[in-house]
């Protein structure tokens, strides 16, 4: 196979980083409204806490992400069962640190991946993944338990949530006030053009 064309694959690194590091931001910000012991609420018996999801995608981090090109994603020491069960004294702080910890780790790994890297091949569970198929599946994951916690931030703020979004009825706002100013460049940019926007908009109330 042709190898990818390297400027191509350097701005799929990049915007994957910034994308990840904006995915980071927005849970952030979601877990800053929380008071300490919402973070260990479930909805009902099924469903997981704030601090589990957290835990679990932390673990994951750890496993997916530590030795990532030498050695398989699912490390024969991860106990992933246990990343859904927190103990009986575990703090916000507990949980908060090993979530900070899992996310450099993942940055750790990514960031000093080059163009040549990209078609590299590592194993998740035995499978055999492309680096760009195990960054994307990272995403994908990543991604869906963020909206989670944002959720769930959202539900136990209601009224008092600060919004993570563009405001309800202010998109046209929104994009005439990017055209103001130059276009943010990539994921984590754009979130951060979002939040200013939010945030001048509650200054203005």
């Amino acid at each position: 196979m042709e190898s990818m064309n390297e400027s191509l694959a350097t701005h799929y690194l990049q915007d994957s980083i910034a994308s990840l590091r904006a995915y980071q931001k927005m849970a952030d910000k979601a877990i800053a409204q929380l008071r300490d012991e919402e973070y260990f609420v479930t909805l009902d018996a099924e469903a997981n806490s704030i601090a589990v999801i957290m835990k679990h995608m932390a673990g994951n981090m750890f496993s997916r992400w530590t030795d990532f090109l030498s050695t398989d994603g699912e490390k024969p020491d991860r106990n992933r069962d246990m990343e859904f069960v927190i103990e009986p004294k575990t703090s916000k702080e507990d949980v908060v640190a090993y979530w900070e910890k899992g996310w450099q780790r993942v940055f750790d790994a990514l960031e000093p991946l080059g163009a040549d890297d990209l078609e590299r091949k590592v194993l998740i569970r035995g499978e055999e993944h492309t680096v760009v198929q195990a960054i994307n599946r990272q995403l994908m994951h990543y991604s869906y338990h963020i909206g989670q916690i944002v959720f769930l931030a959202k539900h136990f703020r209601s009224a008092e949530w600060k919004s993570l979004s563009i405001p309800r009825n202010r998109s046209a706002e929104f994009n005439a006030s990017l055209q103001s100013q130059p276009g943010a460049g990539n994921s984590e940019e754009r979130l951060d053009e979002v939040l200013k926007f939010v945030q001048n908009s509650r200054e203005a109330k």
